[in-house]
């Protein structure tokens, strides 16, 4: 079953646990005032492309092009230009690569190399980060330096002008991962010194390491329940249903784990919460709201939770930009955004019409069920239902291979979302009659 490869070995996490002492020497240094700004930012800089070089070998100049050329083009384009060349090419980039890793994968029928997967996913944050800040740009959020850059100055000060961009978009904490930090948060930490108690931060950093070392234990024991259990080719009707629920399990402790680990290293280089906020910086946002995401019973709600960083990047990039159906064309963007693997384009979809049945579901519920025996049955169903459809849903997007999502499709488990489906259908009728 291709679900489960690659669960057991993470080289992105070996690689973000090797740049530890590198984030705690950075945030010793800043507390210390031991080096300049500059100095800092080179600081970032430097370890971004060391570890680039080490995860992705040869691959890292798929990243540091882009990253140099985006740099080049937020110092030169005025405010109302450079969000949109920005995004053009950093999507035009990304998508060239991804074709690439079609294909390996499709036409050659071989495996892609793991540094190429890497610099993939390193590429992917990257898009974000440029976009993030050419909307900052574009919305006044941010201080353009073109017209400083403009003028006539000498090399050093042109450099100068765009180190703080290059050093953001390569800085280490977050090259391979980790929640999507702002400019203004990234320059306000380089800015200034850490306020934080180190008992606090040493404390902090061991809880986050007891919660992986337990999600890493519940993620061996249902590795080997998986193994051993029958998978969608041999499972028989019912069967299948806990399948799907156990392999997503996986998946969900996979993603976990992961997202825990990029919040610690962003932590322990100074850049996560507990270190003080600016007027009008921008909070900290964890990707794992794990509590969360496994007792919410609303589809729509699991949505805004999972990622949540990359949730409100792409509510700001698409959703707030959307004139017709503007929840598709983020799902859309989503798939296209994560390579348009056809397991992505069926399983985003899917996803955006399971959260349009969410919010007509829980509307009318709102309104018929109302004594709490009632409610508790109905959040217990609707509980089991929602966890299922993500279940479906993750399996979906991981599948990378059009027969594992025809044995998925086949499988009982397309009853949930058609269930979803169907209630959408008949509640949109009955919400244009009702309205």
């Amino acid at each position: 079953m291709d679900w489960l490869q690659g669960f057991f070995l993470h080289p992105v996490s070996l690689y973000q646990g090797a740049a530890f002492p590198f984030a705690l020497l950075f945030n010793y240094l800043c507390v210390m005032d031991s080096f300049s700004t500059h100095a800092r930012y080179l600081f970032l800089l430097a370890g971004g492309g060391a570890l680039a070089l080490a995860a992705m070998g040869s691959f890292a100049v798929l990243v540091l092009i882009p990253a140099l050329w985006a740099a080049v083009l937020i110092s030169w384009l005025g405010p109302r230009d450079v969000h949109r060349w920005a995004f053009f090419f950093q999507m035009s980039w990304q998508t060239l690569c991804h074709l690439g890793l079609h294909y390996t994968e499709y036409y050659l029928q071989e495996r892609a190399s793991t540094r190429f997967c890497i610099t993939l996913s390193s590429l992917m944050l990257l898009t974000q980060r440029v976009t993030s800040l050419s909307l900052d740009i574009c919305e006044g959020k941010v201080k353009a330096a073109s017209r400083g850059i403009r003028e006539r100055s000498s090399l050093s000060e042109h450099l100068c002008k765009t180190l703080p961009y290059f050093s953001y978009l390569l800085f280490f904490p977050a090259l391979l991962g980790g929640p999507l930090c702002s400019f203004q948060k990234f320059q306000a930490r380089v800015q200034r010194s850490s306020n934080l108690c180190p008992r606090h931060s040493v404390w902090a950093l061991s809880w986050r390491g007891l919660q992986i070392l337990g999600l890493e234990c519940l993620k061996v024991v249902l590795g080997k329940v998986v193994s051993a259990g029958a998978g969608l080719t041999d499972c028989g009707q019912l069967q299948c249903i806990h399948v799907m629920w156990s392999t997503a399990g996986l998946f969900k402790l996979t993603y976990y784990s992961c997202w825990i680990l990029d919040d610690a290293l962003l932590h322990a280089a100074g850049f996560g919460p507990g270190f003080g906020q600016s007027p009008g910086e921008e909070g900290y946002i964890p990707d794992a709201d794990i509590w969360t995401l496994e007792t919410t019973h609303r589809i729509s709600l699991f949505t805004r939770k999972w990622n949540q960083s990359t949730a409100q990047w792409l509510r700001r990039l698409v959703f707030q930009h959307g004139r017709a159906w503007p929840l598709l064309q983020t799902f859309a963007f989503s798939a296209w955004w994560h390579g348009l693997h056809p397991g992505q384009v069926f399983g985003f979809l899917c996803w955006a019409l399971m959260v349009e049945a969410d919010y007509l579901i829980h509307t009318f519920a709102r309104l018929f069920v109302r004594s709490w025996p009632m409610q508790l049955l109905y959040r217990t169903l609707t509980w089991a239902h929602t966890q299922l459809i993500i279940a479906y849903i993750m399996l979906a997007v991981e599948a990378r291979s059009l027969s594992s999502l025809w044995l998925l499709c086949n499988s009982y488990n397309s009853v949930f979302p058609l269930v979803y489906c169907i209630l959408l259908f008949l509640l949109g009728k009955r919400k244009h009659t009702f309205n």
